[in-house]
């Protein structure tokens, strides 16, 4: 190989998940550091320099997350690369969780290893690169002191124009400015053109341009800095916006420092200018992402109130199970919509959500296109689907071998109807009063969707029609043999 190798530590207390890592990473010709533990991990932390961590989230004693946490508590170890590996669904407030960690990505079990190769190689470069700038800004650093000595001895101009680089080079070269103050000559190199959206050629740099350029919101700002170095100030730094000449705003941050003559006056201001607007859009979307959480959060919480305080059991352990369930299916749709970002889920990724715990086999027969759903809706319509399944497990079709369930769903002019149909069951009853199931079933898909939940309680099995609106429109359909005002749950409701 042609550069340096970099360690990378694998955690995994699985003997087998870490030799297939060390199996996949090998191409990649760096170090493989091995840790069957949280506490052998930070062993070897303390000992070897670490370019990049691959880290399970579960594991005994010491999780992904609180190694991660540990980790960061070090001065070392502040900027170390951390991908987390889960071999379970985490939620959205768990990516949270492990990005406030230190996390830097997450990798889904089953692994894919070109994917995994990937990320590992991106972050190992990346840390050779910064140990490799480290070096050149080591020797940068010797450089511009050896040559600042060679020019103590050189005239006052020299001096200026070698502070005028160095200001420059501190800023990242983005732009840098000279202003002479008795003679009022402007200089601007390239970088401050390309900031300000304008070129030499045909733009004099001279105050009342300049202060064209300038938000109108800000152009005080130009005036403060002025008075602030006839004052006496020697240095001045702030934020402010420019107005392009095609109309684009941009934030900046802009500092300057000043140069007296023997008797104090001011005879030259010298700056730099960086273009920050990426910098201000970023913190505008983590706002927005902050707000979005805050809002998702709260209406998961307002959902998982209802299920709490509206659930009724004969017994404690009923509850909890009720409780459990009603929570975990409104778990499982929360992980599908964060998968797609929250832009929505398949109406057969929810069904088939809910038919893993049961494993029935040929009992279940589904049928229907594929529909995306609205986050909101697909909310809603996760829950009435567990209700459904989990009374026919307990009292239904699908609580014998012999019962069959047949679940098919078409889209007409923006209206879902899907139709439940079991048969081969226990003989069915109309039930004489509804439990939080059947209450929560028909006030999430008739008041909050603008939909009918329908109920046809036949002998052979029941027949239930859901028809869900797509959009916000009202539902309009026409009553058959149907039962909407008696719909119950199943013979004996879960509550």
């Amino acid at each position: 190989m042609d550069h340096e190798k970099v360690n990378i530590l694998l955690v995994d207390d699985q003997p087998a998940k870490l030799l297939a890592y060390e199996v996949i990473l090998k191409d990649l010709g760096e170090n493989l550091v091995i840790a069957s533990s949280g506490r052998e991990a930070l062993e070897v932390l303390l000992k070897t320099e670490i370019a990049v961590i691959l880290v399970d989230v579960c594991m005994p004693e010491l999780d992904g997350f609180e190694l991660a946490a540990m980790i960061r508590e070090h001065p070392r170890f502040q900027k170390t690369a951390m991908i987390f590996i889960s071999a379970i669904q985490v939620s959205d407030i768990d990516r949270l969780r492990g990005y406030e960690m230190g996390a830097v990505d997450y990798v889904p079990v089953p692994v894919v290893p070109e994917v995994l190769r990937a990320k590992i190689k991106v972050f190992a470069e990346l840390y050779r690169k910064t140990r490799e700038l480290e070096r050149l800004n080591h020797e940068l650093e010797d450089r511009v002191r050896a040559r600042t000595a060679e020019l103590e001895s050189s005239t006052a101009k020299l001096r200026e124009s070698e502070q005028r680089r160095s200001m420059a080079i501190a800023a990242g070269k983005m732009g840098s400015w000279d202003w002479d103050w008795i003679s009022g000559d402007w200089m601007w190199d390239e970088g401050q053109y390309r900031i300000f959206g304008v070129g030499p050629e045909g733009f004099e740099v001279n105050p009342a341009n300049v202060q064209a350029l300038l938000h109108p919101d800000d152009v005080d700002q130009l005036r403060k800095a002025i008075a602030e170095f006839n004052k006496g100030t020697r240095a001045y730094e702030t934020e402010f916006r420019i107005v392009r000449p095609d109309g684009e705003v941009r934030w900046c941050v802009g500092t300057a420092a000043a140069t007296v003559d023997e008797s104090g006056r001011v005879v030259r201001v010298s700056g730099v200018t960086v273009d920050i607007t990426e910098r201000k859009r970023a913190e505008e979307r983590q706002n927005l992402l902050a707000r979005e959480v805050d809002h998702r959060a709260k209406n998961a919480l307002a959902l998982a109130q209802s299920i709490v305080r509206l659930t009724r059991a004969d017994e404690v352990k009923a509850y909890v199970n009720a409780v459990e369930g009603r929570i975990n299916a409104l778990a499982r749709v929360h992980t599908i919509l964060s998968l797609s970002s929250w832009q929505g889920a398949e109406l057969s990724r929810l069904i088939d959500e809910e038919l893993a715990p049961y494993s029935l086999g040929d009992q279940i027969r589904l049928a229907g296109p594929e529909v995306q759903l609205l986050p909101a809706t697909a909310q809603t319509l996760a829950l009435a689907l567990h209700e459904l399944f989990t009374n026919s497990a307990k009292y239904g079709a699908l609580s014998t071998r012999s019962g069959r369930l047949a679940i098919d769903w078409q889209v007409e002019n923006e209206l879902l109807t899907l139709n439940w149909e079991e048969s081969g069951g226990p003989l069915v009853m109309t039930p004489k009063s509804r439990g939080f199931g059947t209450r929560s079933l028909l006030a999430s898909i008739e008041s909050q969707l603008g939909g009918q939940a329908q109920f046809d309680w036949r002998a052979e099995g029941l027949l239930c029609r859901l028809e869900v609106p797509l959009t916000r429109k009202m539902a309009t359909t026409t009553p058959g043999k149907f039962d909407t005002a008696g719909s119950a749950e199943l013979q004996r409701a879960s509550g």
